[in-house]
């Protein structure tokens, strides 16, 4: 059995869930949970999305996404508008308030990533973004661009062999 700290998609995936947290923490602060702040980034990618479209991008049920959108409504952070072409769908859009917040949540998140990528250098910081691109991209390219749109795969994938990555000096599978 191979060793899995050593296996690059736990790696990224333990990153990952370690720069969520340490940014949960962060955020706390500012009385924003992560489904919110979650929210306010999907939405600030994607104003005017419709009620649908954020349950897709969030990948939760289309009524998680209307309560979390409730919620964010009488916070004052989020408005919903009528779209005028067809009046039973709802549009959604950050508040200026919320805008004002999400530039607070942005520097956070800089601010963590910082704190995490501390110990490389700028080129070391380059390089891996780089890595990580392409590796999004090979992905991307796989699954005909669903993942770019945060939609659900529902049929099996076929597996792309990724090229081989080296992890802590040794080639991972």
């Amino acid at each position: 059995m191979p060793n899995t700290d050593e296996y690059i998609g736990v790696v990224i995936s333990d990153v990952a869930r370690l720069l969520r947290t340490e940014f949960d923490r962060r955020v706390r602060r500012l009385g924003i949970t992560r489904a919110q702040w979650l929210v306010l980034t999907r939405l600030h990618r994607r104003p005017g999305a419709s009620h649908s479209e954020l349950a897709e991008m969030m990948e939760v049920e289309k009524a998680t996404a209307g309560r979390m959108i409730d919620r964010l409504v009488a916070n004052g952070w989020v408005e919903r508008r009528t779209q005028a072409d067809d009046r039973r769908v709802k549009r959604v859009y950050l508040t200026k308030e919320a805008e004002r917040v999400h530039k607070r949540i942005w520097r956070i998140a800089e601010d963590t990533v910082d704190a995490g990528l501390a110990d490389l250098a700028g080129p070391e910081r380059k390089q891996l973004m780089a890595l990580l691109q392409r590796i999004k991209k090979t992905l991307v390219s796989a699954d005909g661009g669903e993942a770019a749109r945060g939609e659900l795969a529902t049929a099996p994938r076929k597996r792309v062999p990724l090229a081989t990555v080296r992890l802590n000096g040794r080639a991972a599978p």
